[in-house]
Parts: C-alpha cells; sequence; structure tokens
C-alpha cells in the first residue's frame, strides 16, 4: 500500500500533537513530508527527530535561523509567512492538515487549494473571515476541504452521500464549558483557572476561553454556513454537556442522523487523514451502554451574549465576521493577561461590531485584513478603557 504523504501545519499545536498521534498508529500508512511551527524550535526539533519530513517551516524568521544552525543534517527550513505558503504547496503532499491559530492560516489555506491540495482544515477563523473567498477558491480548483473540529467533522460525517438541498437544520453541540451554570454575578468575578477548567476536551487557552464564553460555537455557526451552505436561519446550537453527540443534521423528511463518538479529537482527525476510507481503531471506543441518558437545552445568549453576536455578525456579513474574530482575539488575549474581567469580554466585541463601519461589499484579502487592523485597534482602545475604569 502506498503511503499517504501529508503535511501538518501547526504541528506544535493541540491539534498538531493530536495529528501526530494518529500518524504514530499507522506509520506504515502515513508519511510526515513537512511540518510548520510558530516559534517553538524546540517541540519541532523532536518532531524532526521522530518523523523525519523532507520539510519544515517556522513563522517567526529569528526562531528559523537558530533552528537552521542548529540542524547539521536534515530538513529544507523555510522561514516566515511565504515559507509556510510554500510547505503549504509542497509538491509530494497528498493531503495538507492546516492547525495553524487564527486568521494568519488564510493564507496557507488559499495556497493549499491553489496547489490543489486536499486539505484537512482545523482553522475556523479562515472559513470565518474569508469564508466566499476560500468556498469560491475551492470550487474553482475542485478542492475538498475536509473539517477537523469535531462538530463540522461530525456533519461531514452525516451529510456524506446526501445533497444539501435535502437539509432541513443543522444542529451544532457545545459542552457549554465550564461556566455553563454560572450566575451573572459570578462570571463577572470568575477567576482564569476556572475558565480554563473545561470539563470535557483538553484544548488550548485561546480556545477554551472562547468555549466558556459560547463564542467558540458563535464562530463555527458562521464556518458551518460556509463549509455546507445552508443559511444561518437552519444552524442551530443545543447545549449538550456530555459532549457525545458531536452534531446532527435534521433532513426534510424529519429524520435526525447524529454522530457519536469519545470526547477525544484524535478520532475526526484520523476521519479526516483518511478520508474516504474508514481505518480500524481500537483506542477510542464509546460503549453506549455506558453513556447514559443524552440530553440538550438551548444556549442562554443573555447570559452569554457571545453567541448572539456572532449570528448578528454572520447575517450582516461582509467583513463584519472578520471584525468579530479580531475583536474577540484582542479581548480574550486581554482577559489571559489579566488586563479584562470575562464578563467584560463580549461587551468590547459588541462595542466593536457596532461603533465601527465594515464593508459588505467586495470582499478581499485586503479589505479583510484592513477590517482586522480596523477591528484591533477599536479593541484594543476599548480594553484600556474598561482598565482605566477598573
Amino acid at each position: 500500500m502506498k503511503k499517504k504523504n501529508i503535511v501538518i501545519l501547526g504541528s506544535s499545536g493541540s491539534v498538531g500533537e493530536s495529528a501526530l498521534d494518529v500518524v504514530r498508529q499507522y506509520k506504515d500508512r502515513f508519511n510526515v513530508v513537512g511540518l510548520s511551527v510558530n516559534s517553538n524550535i524546540e517541540r519541532l526539533k523532536e518532531q524532526i527527530k521522530e518523523f523525519k519530513p523532507v520539510s519544515v517551516a517556522v513563522g517567526d524568521a529569528d526562531q528559523a535561523c537558530v533552528l537552521a544552525k542548529s540542524l547539521k543534517k536534515g530538513p529544507e527550513v523555510l522561514v516566515s509567512r511565504e515559507g509556510i505558503c510554500e510547505l503549504a504547496r509542497f509538491k509530494d503532499a497528498d493531503l495538507v492538515l492546516v492547525a495553524i491559530v487564527g486568521a494568519e492560516a488564510i493564507f496557507p489555506l488559499l495556497a493549499a487549494i491553489s496547489a490543489k491540495k486536499t486539505i484537512a482544515l482545523a482553522n475556523k477563523e479562515s472559513v470565518v473571515v474569508a469564508g466566499s473567498l476560500v468556498r469560491r477558491e475551492a470550487l474553482k480548483h475542485n478542492v475538498r476541504i475536509i473539517p477537523v473540529d469535531s462538530e463540522q467533522n461530525a456533519i461531514f460525517q452525516c451529510l456524506e452521500g446526501y445533497d444539501i438541498n435535502m437539509v432541513e437544520r443543522l444542529y451544532l453541540t457545545a459542552s457549554g464549558g465550564p461556566l455553563v451554570d454560572y450566575s451573572k454575578q459570578r462570571l463577572g468575578s470568575v477567576s482564569l483557572k476556572k475558565v480554563l477548567a473545561h470539563p470535557r476536551w483538553k484544548m488550548g487557552k485561546k480556545i477554551t476561553v472562547d468555549s466558556a464564553t459560547l463564542m467558540n460555537k458563535g464562530l463555527e455557526v458562521i464556518e458551518a454556513r460556509e463549509l455546507f451552505g445552508l443559511s444561518l436561519d437552519k444552524i442551530k446550537v443545543l447545549i449538550h454537556r456530555k459532549a457525545l453527540v458531536h452534531s446532527m443534521v435534521e433532513f426534510c423528511d424529519g429524520s435526525i442522523l447524529a454522530q457519536l463518538a469519545v470526547t477525544d479529537m484524535r478520532l475526526p482527525i484520523q476521519v479526516a487523514l483518511t478520508y474516504p476510507e474508514r481505518w480500524p481503531n481500537r483506542r477510542l471506543r464509546l460503549d453506549p451502554i455506558r453513556m447514559g441518558d443524552l440530553s440538550f437545552q438551548p444556549p442562554d445568549v443573555k447570559l452569554f451574549p457571545c453567541l448572539a453576536l456572532a449570528y448578528e455578525a454572520g447575517r450582516r456579513g461582509g467583513t463584519l465576521p472578520c471584525a468579530l474574530n479580531a475583536a474577540n482575539e484582542v479581548a480574550v488575549s486581554a482577559f489571559l493577561a489579566g488586563r479584562l474581567s470575562f464578563d467584560r469580554i463580549p461587551h468590547v466585541i459588541e462595542h466593536v461590531i457596532t461603533k465601527n463601519r465594515f464593508s459588505k461589499d467586495n470582499l478581499s484579502l485586503e479589505s479583510i485584513f484592513e477590517t482586522d487592523w480596523q477591528a484591533r485597534q477599536s479593541a484594543r482602545s476599548r480594553v484600556k478603557v474598561y482598565k482605566t475604569k477598573g
């Protein structure tokens, strides 16, 4: 059997590490030809030793130089955004996993699409801020994008073999995060430690905070619209605390298909990396007898307004989803740094998307990143106001 050559962009992050763990289970079927990190060259050195890629890329130019000097032999070292994009176009790659955090991923994503690579996508921001561009380019180059996030991957699996016109509704499930039972008063003084104590998933800090605010689910709503071509009115969010039902699709005849699995990112990653095949897996098994009752409830958008803000930005369209994402990244960063209280995250975002003008037409990379810059500036100014007030 010919090995599948894969490139992993963002190999030192949680998704990248999980993907490499999947590769370890199928060493006779996968060949890692490329890896990239932003600056964590120590971890990249370990990965180079284990997986022996042909090329690697480092976003931080200074760290790329340090790495190149430290390697007596081994892979070619590519540098900065251009190097990561070059790696995304790697000639011999069969599949490119895009697991870079943030809107910066749009550049290697478009590069991989232009090179007609099959893409496993674990970055929602690129689709949120530039969904129409990504969709247009994917159609132009006849490229398949396989979502890796557990919810989008679940929908992808449930839709397999069905026309999207048969779909009545998509249900994105959310665990509710660590603060689902908190009152409005408790949210005002919640600690960083509590916010990062997710009850189900082990993720990076930023996405864990997004899970707690429900912004992660809001971004997924916009992402689902772009990936699957349904209006926002047909995409609903349900709180499902056990995180065993990863999402559901309701069809026009009333039938609902759901994808259930253990709470482990390695499974949707494996689905994406092995598609269209399914490879045997004995590690990640769900026992129906032991999983107990499955319950669902609507989200409380008054308590967690980030979800409502995402729907609003998605409906207004244009570059507003980009502004939403940028403002959220600034607000979350300020919270993680101790400069903003948790309950003020949505206030910063709301200020940005309601007090600024953003384009509704002519969506381009230029307009997207101009919006990104403007939104970040506005968000930083708002954070300073809250910090001054105390």
